[in-house]
């Protein structure tokens, strides 16, 4: 039967039936995959944002085509975008965007087996992940739209 509160052990069962752990052993390999995940979570975050940055400012480098008169002006009048919608910047920031949250949701489940340990070596894991990969730099992209919805 699955735990339903926290428990401390060597024994547990994390994402797969084939993965169950029953010597200390196994456990701290365990725990060191959770952890090493974690990590891998946030660099891979970071690159999504440094991705998306990247591609911002390439089209920001761009020029801007000029207004349409005043007497044929559309009430929306929109910018013609670089590449279209499914450029392929957008096409590599969906890919690792879903890289991602697969990794994110297989860490939620890894921590919904409820074992204290593997709690720990998440959450430090991303705490530690945070810290070395990201930098800040992904704020930037909200301070600097003028949007106020952004």
């Amino acid at each position: 039967m699955m735990h339903m509160t926290f428990y401390w052990g060597k024994k547990v069962t994390l994402l797969f039936d084939f993965w169950r752990t029953d010597s200390w052993t196994s456990y701290a390999i365990a725990l060191l995959a959770c952890f090493i995940f974690s990590l891998f979570y946030q660099y891979m975050e970071d690159r999504r944002q440094r991705f998306r940055i990247l591609s911002i400012n390439s089209k920001r480098n761009y020029p801007q085509p000029p207004p349409p008169p005043a007497v044929n002006a559309p009430l929306l009048y929109t910018f013609p975008s670089v590449g279209g919608k499914w450029n392929s910047a957008r096409f590599a920031t969906a890919i690792l965007f879903g890289v991602n949250s697969a990794i994110g949701y297989m860490l939620m489940l890894a921590v919904m087996s409820f074992n204290g340990g593997v709690f720990i070596a998440v959450v430090v894991g991303l705490g530690i992940g945070y810290l070395f990969f990201r930098n800040g730099d992904e704020n930037d992209v909200v301070v600097d739209n003028p949007c106020a919805c952004a």
